[in-house]
């Protein structure tokens, strides 16, 4: 484990609830029916595309800013993020009065960039992907003073997004199967770090993207892995560096892990928008694609599938309707 980076525990998520909880409400766990019956199990969808950003990000940014000391706030935040985590951070900053700085990547989803400026953010644009992104935050945070966020090695981030397993085990005690996408695995730890305390029995499954798999990689070899340059359409899962702690977290929660296509993503938007007439981007997606992909393990189960992220814009969603 890294210095100074603990693993939170049940208690530190029931104690993010609390706080989370005065400012947003728990989101709705659905069971489309048209989707039990396409894969032959239970279905559950937790819907994380109604958080306020359209993401599940926000829950960790909350519980996070309102942690820290009035020095800090004083200061401003600084992070970097391809976009869900950049929105928790500027919703979050908005909501308890600090400066927010956020660097994304240049060519970073539209659609998010704009709701981190409306959010009262400094979006500043810089670098091809997300690492290249995080070096400039990081310099940013030296050079200005700002307090650094992370986007996976803060802890109470994980504690924040945990509080998915507990709304998902509240409703449904005798869940089998949560799927959760990675992209730096924020969500699969915090999930599994819940699941594995309050049901042991239930498998926890990680998603990451076929053209983004270095926590796959990782997970599999119990290494660091990074890849080289990312080529996949979900933003939420566009992450070519794997780092400690969600790993040590991860292999001791995640009981396996799932690669999907971008095709199989594509098809899960089609899908959710169909069964459940929800909308997903391709990360929320690929929690539904994995359930296609391991079908045949999951059939007459409970299953929980976390729809991570609803922030799809209208152009992808047309291109892939005429696709398919």
């Amino acid at each position: 484990m890294m210095p100074d980076l603990v693993p939170p525990t049940i208690q530190d998520v029931f104690k993010a609830r609390a706080t989370i909880r005065r400012y947003i409400p728990p989101t709705p766990l659905i069971k489309p029916w048209a989707l039990c019956d396409h894969l032959g199990a239970e279905v559950y969808v937790k819907c994380e595309n109604m958080q306020p950003i359209g993401a599940f990000k926000v829950r960790g940014g909350i519980y996070l800013m309102s942690t820290l000391s009035q020095e800090e706030r004083s200061k401003g935040v600084v992070t970097a993020s391809t976009g869900n985590h950049g929105q928790s951070v500027a919703y979050s900053a908005r909501l308890f009065g600090v400066h927010a700085v956020i660097y994304a990547p240049i060519g970073a989803n539209p659609f998010k960039v704009a709701s981190m400026r409306s959010l009262g953010a400094e979006v500043r644009l810089e670098g091809r992907d997300y690492e290249e992104s995080r070096e400039a935050s990081e310099e940013a945070a030296r050079r200005e003073g700002f307090r650094y966020i992370h986007a996976v090695n803060e802890p109470k981030l994980f504690a924040g997004v945990g509080t998915i397993g507990l709304e998902i085990l509240e409703e449904v005690p005798d869940i089998d199967f949560i799927i959760v996408p990675i992209g730096g695995g924020s969500g699969c730890s915090g999930t599994g770090i819940v699941a594995k305390a309050l049901r042991p029995e239930a498998k926890v499954i990680g998603v990451q993207a076929e053209q983004a798999p270095a926590v796959y990689r990782s997970w599999q070899t119990k290494k660091i892995t990074s890849t080289g340059p990312v080529n996949t359409f979900a933003d939420g899962l566009a992450t070519r560096q794997t780092y400690q702690f969600a790993l040590d977290v991860l292999s001791r929660v995640v009981d396996d892990m799932v690669l999907v296509s971008e095709e199989e993503m594509e098809r899960g938007i089609l899908t959710l928008a169909e069964t459940a007439h929800l909308v997903a981007e391709g990360a929320g997606a690929a929690s539904t694609a994995a359930a296609f992909k391991i079908k045949d393990r999951i059939q007459g189960k409970k299953v929980a599938l976390v729809l991570s992220g609803g922030n799809l814009t209208i152009d992808k969603l047309k291109e892939i309707a005429r696709k398919y």
